[in-house]
């Protein structure tokens, strides 16, 4: 299933710890795809966070394996010792930036309910053949993190029109600096490329071009997500 022989790649993100980038991934990426598209009908808009388009939660075994990896070839690069949890899910961004709303306007991160003694790191696997779709950039808050929560949680209470008066442009996905936060670096998309990151880091999927985004997992952004918690490594 996954590259038993790996080349690992680090892409630093200045004053954060490296992005892992691994290509030729997947022994047969054109298989998952085709998955994807056989299980088109289960993807649904995500329930519970701000996801700008579709979702479909992949199989606990499949998962397992994909920790496996992670455990014999990532973790030490991030600083984990064990994992808690994790899951995995087949995503599409698909919302043309007149939908989107405020959270998904600007960049996130994945650990809200930190702890000192975790970490929280993500993966994603791009599974599109047309880099034009984007890839993942990273972002680093011009304010404290806790005043960057506040700002987030008083932008997800505005309307789609204050929140464009605020940011002085129309609706767009970040993909460059801005008042609130800097970019720090992006990694381009490319088919069976997978990449591992610190998911406390503030990042989103750098779309440029969203005319051609879609919902059909055939043509679309269709990318393979996994969140982890895990226990950090002594000295991590």
């Amino acid at each position: 299933m996954f590259n038993p022989d790996p080349r690992v790649q680090l892409i630093p993100i200045p004053g954060q710890l490296p992005c892992v980038v691994i290509d030729d991934f997947l022994l047969d990426p054109d298989g998952l795809v085709a998955e994807a598209v056989r299980n088109r009908a289960g993807f649904a808009p995500a329930p519970h966070n701000a996801f700008p388009g579709q979702e479909l939660r992949m199989t606990e075994m499949f998962s397992a394996r994909l920790n496996e990896f992670f455990m014999q070839h990532i973790r030490s690069r991030l600083g984990a010792r064990r994992t808690s949890q994790m899951f995995s899910r087949l995503s599409m961004v698909s919302l043309a930036p007149g939908q989107l709303r405020p959270l998904q306007r600007v960049c996130h991160h994945d650990n809200y309910a930190s702890s000192p003694t975790e970490c929280f790191p993500a993966s994603v696997l791009y599974l599109f053949k047309d880099p034009e779709l984007g890839g993942t950039s990273f972002y680093r808050p011009r304010q404290s993190v806790p005043e960057t929560h506040a700002l987030l949680d008083i932008w997800a209470g505005m309307t789609d029109a204050a929140f464009t008066q605020l940011m002085g442009a129309e609706p767009a996905y970040l993909t460059a600096s801005n008042d609130y936060f800097e970019l720090l670096a992006t990694v381009p998309a490319a088919y069976n490329r997978a990449i591992f990151y610190d998911g406390s880091i503030f990042h989103n999927s750098h779309i440029t071009r969203p005319e051609l985004l879609t919902a059909d997992p055939a043509s679309g952004r269709l990318t393979l997500n996994a969140f982890w918690i895990c226990k950090k490594a002594a000295g991590a």
